[in-house]
């Protein structure tokens, strides 16, 4: 997390243990490895070494959009999941539909950052709930300013990849005018 600035990007400390984060395309995350937007348009299954009597927060964040060179909407959130039971992340709350990468044409390499918080136990979370229907509310989001709000501390859980526009990011992007 450190050689790809995710630290002090987006966290202060990386977490110890490397989420295991899988597509259904096949393709896995690994620490900075380079994908492609039509690999990682799909919900992701995500694991870790989870206390089944306790509830997380799982995130993928882009501290780089539009650009790593201006990221001035850093950070834009792909995917927000609270209350997760154990590892389970299918019976979590969704608080953001899954949102699969889509940098700009031109932009270079955008680092999607998966988080896993550790709750002190289950959380009434009043963010307003966003589909993948649209973009609104996603840009200028801060997963250190939630972490704060909802006391959850330093993650737990991480993995990073990297991805740039390919042509599926404009199917995305009609996507997601709703």
């Amino acid at each position: 997390m450190e050689k790809h600035g995710v630290v002090p990007d987006v966290i202060d400390v990386a977490p110890e243990q490397v989420a295991e984060v899988t597509y259904p395309s096949g393709v896995k995350v690994d620490l900075g490895n380079v994908l492609t937007p039509t690999q990682v348009k799909d919900v992701p299954s995500i694991k870790w070494e989870a206390d089944k009597s306790s509830f997380y927060t799982v995130c993928m964040t882009d501290p780089d959009a539009p650009s790593r060179k201006e990221p001035k909407f850093r950070e834009w959130h792909h995917w927000l999941v609270g209350n997760v039971p154990g590892g389970d992340v299918e019976k979590g709350e969704v608080l953001s539909e899954y949102v699969g990468s889509g940098p700009p044409p031109n932009t270079g390499l955008h680092r999607y950052v998966f988080l896993v918080y550790k709750q002190n136990g289950k959380l009434n979370f009043d963010e307003k709930r966003l589909t993948n229907r649209s973009g609104d509310n996603r840009g200028c989001f801060s997963i250190r300013k939630f972490a704060s709000k909802y006391n959850l501390g330093q993650p737990v859980a991480g993995n990073v990849y990297q991805a740039e526009y390919d042509d599926y990011v404009p199917i995305l992007y009609k996507q997601l005018e709703g």
